[in-house]
């Protein structure tokens, strides 16, 4: 099976994490395999965990890395940290990088349901298991749509379009990706149209919503962080807001220390920086890379070290 992602941010993403030779790491979102090739080629009796919950992204890495003896392969969630060291023999790490949101590969799927692009089932789930997005949208109330394509999307016509899918729906149910890129269309301003495609905004709104990336991403964050070793560093690659924006201060919250007035004499909080920012700004695409990469013009990468 050919699993096609170009890894964005490569080598800003593998600099970040300061790879010892004896060190474990784990690549959360391992895809095709581009980030965690390049881990390994920097690793001497150390171990690269790659994990995936796509089941093709599994075969894929199976594949290339077979008879490596400095991998381990887990299909799971990153956010289920803990149990993915246990697979793997492992306890504490001394890297961490996660990519998150829809590879190249699941886009250009055209069976798996990520694209407006393409018209195929209404799917989206990054796991090939559970509940599909077709799912929601023939089965959430108005408010709930509304609230995810607003919350997850931060699309202003959120309204609008939860109201047309309501309409569609009670004439059949809404199944192809382009029928619902369709129906998002007409819930529009005329004048909206031509802008970017109108229906981006909600398939980034269901994907989120089907595969709960934005809590998995909380929670695993978390987790990961609390299984780094003093030293260790954890990376992020973000393609929207809403991800940064949680990546951001949650690594701020790490690197925050003693929270008392200024004016209190001595500090009774108690608390203590746990991490320290390895670049204080995200790094971005270069223009070299846009030029042969479109999609890493959204991309930004976050990293920071655990000190304690």
């Amino acid at each position: 099976m050919e699993f096609s992602h170009k890894p964005v941010l490569l080598e800003e993403t593998i600099n970040s994490l300061n790879i010892r030779p004896d060190g474990i790491y784990m690549d959360g979102t391992a895809g095709g395999g581009g980030h965690s090739a390049e881990i390994l080629r920097r690793l001497g009796s150390g171990m690269l965990i790659c994990v995936d919950q796509d089941p093709d992204a599994i075969a894929v890495l199976r594949e290339r890395f077979a008879g490596n003896k400095n991998v381990r392969i887990v299909q799971s969630n990153f956010s289920e940290v803990p149990s993915i060291l246990s697979e793997a023999g492992a306890d504490m790490l001394d890297g961490v990088l996660l990519d998150i949101g829809v590879s190249s590969h699941q886009l250009d799927s055209a069976g798996r349901g990520f694209s407006y692009h393409y018209d195929a089932p209404l799917d989206m789930r990054m796991s090939q298991s559970g509940t599909s997005a077709a799912d929601l949208v023939n089965t959430l109330s108005y408010q709930e749509l509304v609230h995810i394509l607003f919350a997850y999307g931060e699309e202003k016509f959120a309204k609008n379009i939860a109201r047309a899918i309501e309409r569609a729906r009670q004439t059949a149910p809404v199944t192809t990706t382009l029928q619902l890129a369709e129906i998002v269309k007409s819930a529009y301003p005329p004048a909206k149209r031509h802008d970017k495609h109108p229906a981006r905004k909600t398939f980034q709104a269901l994907r989120i919503a089907v595969n709960g990336e934005l809590d998995r991403l909380s929670l695993g964050l978390d987790r990961a962080f609390g299984c780094l070793r003093s030293g260790g560093r954890i990376s992020v690659i973000t393609f929207h807001s809403l991800e940064d924006r949680l990546v951001k201060q949650r690594m701020a919250s790490w690197c925050t220390g003693c929270t008392c007035p200024k004016d209190f004499p001595v500090c009774v909080c108690g608390k203590t920086p746990q991490a320290k920012l390895v670049f204080k700004k995200p790094c971005e695409a270069s223009e070299e890379e846009l030029a042969e990469n479109p999609r890493s013009r959204s991309a930004k990468l976050r990293c920071c070290e655990k000190i304690k």
